[in-house]
C-alpha cells in the first residue's frame, strides 16, 4: 500500500513510518524538516495546498499526525495547524483518490478536568475541554469523522500518553524534572492513568489503517490496558534512568491555581521555554484517566505486543546504553 504519513518526525510518527516499511508498504512522509528514517521524505507546510497536493499525489492512504503540541500558545496558530491543515490534508486526499484516512488524536479532546475510569472513547466536545491544543484537536476530529464516506472512510485514533525509549514527552520531562529536583506529584500520586508503549501504539495504527472500511466515522482510545498510578510510573521511570527520587507532593487546588498564574505570565511576557506547570497539567496529574480496551481491541483485532513491565525493562537497557 502507498502510505503518506505526516508529522513522520515525532516520536510515534517515527516507529509508524518503521513498521509500515518493515511489513513492505510504499511509505511517504511529509515534515517541515528532512526525515532520515525509510521511505520517500518530503518537506512542507501542512498549511501549504501545494505542497500538501504534491505530497498526497499517487498516495492510496494517509495517517495524518502533524500538528501543533505545546502546553501554550496562540489560538491562532493552534487553529491554523491543527484544524485547518487537518481540512486542507483532507482535501488533498480526496482529491488524490486516496481511499483511507487515519487521524491521530488525543484523548484530551473528551477530558474536561474530571477523573476517567474505565470509559470508552466519549465524543470530543471542543467547548469543554482545557486547552488550545485539546480543544484544537477536539475541532478537527469532530469535523473529520463527519466528513467520512464510503470513498474515503476515516478514523480517529486516540493513543493515550505514549511511552518509550526516547520519549521526549512524559519520560524526557519525568526524567529532567527529577534531575533539577522539580518533580513532585500532584495530590497523593495514587490515581490511576493510562500509557501506551510506542511499538503498541504503532501497530495499532497499522491495524486501524488495515481495517478503515470497516470502522469508518469511529473514534478509538488506544492504550497498553494496564493502568498504573502517577507515583509508580514517576518511580519505574526514574528508576529506570538511575536517579534517586523522593516523593514530593503540591495540593490539586494549589497546582492548578499556579497553573493559572503562570499561564498568563508566560503569555503576556512571551517566553519560550516550557511554563513548570499549567493548570491543565494540574488536572492530568491529580485526576485518573485510563479506559476500557474491549471496544478497541475488538474492532481493530489488535493487541499490544509489549506490556508496560516488558517495556520499563527495555527502558532500563536504554539509559544503560545512552
Amino acid at each position: 500500500m502507498k502510505v503518506l504519513v505526516t508529522g513522520a518526525t515525532s516520536f510515534l510518527g517515527q516507529h509508524i513510518v518503521g513498521q509500515l516499511a518493515e511489513r513492505g508498504d510504499i511509505v511517504t512522509t511529509f515534515q517541515r524538516s528532512s526525515f532520515d528514517g525509510p521511505g520517500i521524505s518530503t518537506r512542507g507546510s501542512i498549511n501549504d495546498p501545494d505542497a500538501i497536493s504534491k505530497a498526497m499525489a499517487d498516495q492510496q492512504a494517509v495517517i495524518h499526525l502533524a500538528a501543533k503540541v505545546a502546553p501554550l500558545g496562540s489560538w491562532k496558530d493552534f487553529y491554523s495547524v491543527n484544524v485547518e491543515g487537518t481540512k486542507a490534508l483532507h482535501a488533498a486526499a480526496a482529491t488524490a483518490g486516496a481511499s483511507r484516512f487515519i487521524y491521530i488524536s488525543t484523548p484530551s479532546v473528551a477530558h474536561f478536568g474530571n477523573s476517567i475510569s474505565g470509559e470508552s472513547a466519549l465524543p470530543a466536545m471542543p467547548d469543554k475541554v482545557i486547552g488550545h491544543y485539546p480543544r484544537s484537536k477536539a475541532i478537527a476530529e469532530s469535523w473529520l469523522l463527519q466528513q467520512s464516506s464510503m470513498s474515503l472512510p476515516v478514523v480517529a485514533l486516540r493513543p493515550h500518553l505514549v511511552i518509550g525509549p526516547g520519549d521526549p514527552q512524559l519520560i524526557g520531562r519525568v526524567v529532567d524534572r527529577a534531575l533539577h529536583n522539580r518533580l513532585f506529584t500532584v495530590g497523593s500520586g495514587l490515581a490511576l492513568v493510562d500509557t501506551t508503549w510506542v511499538d503498541n501504539a504503532a501497530s495499532a495504527t497499522i491495524a486501524a489503517l488495515d481495517r478503515c472500511e470497516f470502522l469508518a466515522g469511529k473514534a478509538l482510545v488506544v492504550s497498553n490496558g494496564e493502568p498504573r498510578t502517577i507515583f509508580e510510573l514517576f518511580s519505574q521511570i526514574t528508576a529506570a534512568a538511575n536517579i534517586q527520587w523522593n516523593q514530593r507532593s503540591i495540593s490539586p487546588k494549589i497546582a492548578t491555581l499556579a497553573g493559572h498564574l503562570i499561564e498568563k505570565v508566560w503569555l503576556l511576557s512571551h517566553k519560550k521555554s516550557e511554563p513548570p506547570i499549567t493548570s491543565f497539567m494540574a488536572k492530568q496529574l491529580s485526576t485518573a484517566h485510563w479506559f476500557d480496551q474491549s471496544d478497541t481491541t475488538s474492532a481493530l483485532h489488535w493487541q499490544p505486543k509489549i506490556s508496560l513491565d516488558e517495556g520499563f525493562e527495555l527502558l532500563h537497557k536504554w539509559f544503560a546504553q545512552n
